[in-house]
């Protein structure tokens, strides 16, 4: 009888290699290979094909494959609906990561006791049900169609299952699920491919959507295989900063939508509000003009909202000064500096310079170094920028001004927030039709936005 084939599996990274190694040739790390059984004894495909019936599905042409329209189930939280591409689709399954204590199980709960009308099957392998009857009476929220349920054995979960027969299933987390068929510990590459398999299997046989909760690892990627990502019809990044209150909810993957949507929360001590314009939390309102402020268009996928960028700059009390963004890249910021110096004749070599986002919001949208570079310049000359005016456009090394992406949106959203004007590249194709109540000031170089950020003031 043939002996059971074997192969040990890298649990950081996924890599795979037919004998146990102490340092992973891909990621680097030590000790992390597990050993995983890839066939049991005696057991051949070819003797499997041989002895199995005729497959019930046959091949057939894409012409003539009968598709219907699926209907998308609405979970009762807008923020989700947007990122899932209009809500949820039945039989996918979900996948949502994020870091510790950012607000994962507060999101999966929220969403088990949501009004939506679904009977929900809560599966919680990391809390108690005490536990999770003072969060749900801390958020105020109760629904009588959820069942809570503490396991990690799947084999029980899966009975239960088909006991209840739920509309929606959310686990918590995958990690603490194991089953009986592989023997290895709870969170293991081979638990984790095998749990997520199964839990597949049954939302595609049922037409159960399914929601799992996943840690990540300290580099920020989500823990296990990789292969777990490819099995989940979707994978969601929970993002944002512990000491701040917005939360990010963005799409990485989406085989039922586009991923460049994303949902913005609140946390609050009733836990997560959904902010349906994000633009009026992240504006600050001034008794008086302040410098070092500029107010910058951005777009998140297709989402325009607008931004408070802050500036510091300060002479050098040190032969090196000091540079430090904040949800900013330093790199960008540093190029955006030597621009000014270059181009503009500013003196930056002596000043230290700190940007800042309000919020705590990290973007890395290229259309916000204009308004990076305004909120310099008026911090620099400890000027306020004008009333009312806006930025989006992006500077080359040359210091021209490109055009920023979705530009007519980013007009748009600053129009429907009373600005009066915004600076553009003039390279942008702007629609023929004007947008009423903005206007639209062009500049093709850095040296020329001077003028429109203190215009009727005088700049030494």
């Amino acid at each position: 009888m043939a002996e059971a084939k074997k192969a040990y599996v890298c649990r950081e990274c996924g890599y795979d290699a037919p004998k146990w190694l102490g340092k992973c040739p891909s990621c680097g790390a030590w000790n992390t290979f597990d050993e995983l059984v890839v066939a049991k004894k005696g057991s051949s495909v070819a003797a499997a094909v041989t002895s199995s019936a005729v497959p019930k599905a046959k091949p057939q042409r894409v012409q003539d494959i009968k598709t219907g329209e699926t209907k998308r189930i609405d979970i009762g939280q807008s923020e989700v609906n947007r990122v899932l591409g209009g809500g949820l689709v039945p039989g996918s399954i979900i996948l949502v990561g994020g870091e510790p204590g950012i607000g994962k199980s507060t999101l999966a709960l929220q969403l088990a006791l949501a009004d939506n009308g679904l009977r929900t099957l809560y599966v919680s392998g990391e809390e108690s049900a005490e536990q999770i009857k003072m969060r749900a009476e801390r958020l105020g929220i109760h629904n009588e169609e959820c069942v809570v349920y503490t396991e990690t054995l799947l084999e029980n979960i899966i009975a239960q299952c088909e006991a209840i027969k739920p509309d929606m299933v959310v686990v918590d987390s995958i990690q603490t699920i194991y089953t009986d068929l592989v023997d290895a510990s709870a969170g293991s590459v081979s638990q984790i491919r095998e749990c997520a398999s199964t839990l597949l299997k049954y939302a595609k046989g049922s037409g159960t959507p399914i929601f799992i909760i996943g840690h990540i690892t300290k580099e920020g990627t989500i823990a296990g295989p990789k292969v777990l990502e490819h099995i989940v019809d979707v994978v969601l990044q929970f993002e944002g900063d512990g000491n701040n209150t917005y939360r990010i909810l963005r799409g990485i993957k989406n085989r039922f939508g586009a991923t460049f949507e994303i949902g913005v929360f609140e946390m609050l001590e009733k836990g997560l509000r959904s902010v349906e314009n994000p633009s009026e939390v992240l504006l600050s309102h001034y008794d008086e003009p302040l410098s070092g402020i500029a107010v910058a268009a951005t777009v998140d996928g297709i989402r325009p909202y607008l931004l408070e960028v802050q500036a510091l700059v300060s002479q050098a009390a040190y032969g090196t000064p000091q540079r430090n963004a904040t949800g900013y890249d330093s790199r960008r910021m540093n190029m955006l500096l030597a621009i000014l110096e270059k181009r503009v004749g500013l003196k930056m070599f002596q000043k230290d310079v700190f940007l800042n986002f309000a919020g705590g919001f990290k973007v890395s949208d290229p259309g916000l170094d204009l308004a990076v570079v305004a909120a310099v310049l008026s911090s620099y000359f400890d000027r306020p920028i004008n009333e009312g005016l806006a930025l989006a456009g992006e500077i080359g090394l040359s210091g021209e001004v490109r055009p920023a992406p979705r530009t007519e949106q980013r007009i748009s959203e600053a129009a429907r927030l009373g600005f009066k004007k915004i600076v553009v590249s003039g390279y942008a194709s702007l629609p023929t039709k004007k947008i009423k109540g903005i206007e639209i000031a062009r500049i093709n170089t850095v040296s020329e936005l001077a003028r429109h950020l203190f215009a009727g003031q005088e700049v030494e």
